[in-house]
């Protein structure tokens, strides 16, 4: 598999955790380095319940202290294909 296909697998994970928790969110709603919590109206919890959700399709715990590395689409995109390496 390479590189673009990986990557568009993970855009596609993300997004169907941010459907999760925002049902009402397309891709094309998202300014993709913007702060994921603001682009989709996310209070705490659903931030929580999104980062939640990614763990259960990827295996990827995400902890705390890495929130401002996973902050935005682009972020968090970056992030998982770092660890799903």
């Amino acid at each position: 598999m390479n590189t673009k296909h990986i990557q568009q697998n993970i855009q596609q994970i993300i997004l169907e955790a941010i459907q999760e928790v925002a049902p009402e969110i397309e891709q094309d709603d998202i300014d993709m380095d913007e702060d994921i919590r603001e682009e989709c109206d996310l209070d705490s919890m659903d931030f929580l319940n999104y980062l939640i959700a990614l763990k259960k399709s990827t295996g990827v715990s995400i902890a705390e202290g890495d929130y401002t590395q996973v902050n935005s689409f682009n972020k968090m995109l970056n992030y998982l294909s770092e660890k799903l390496r």
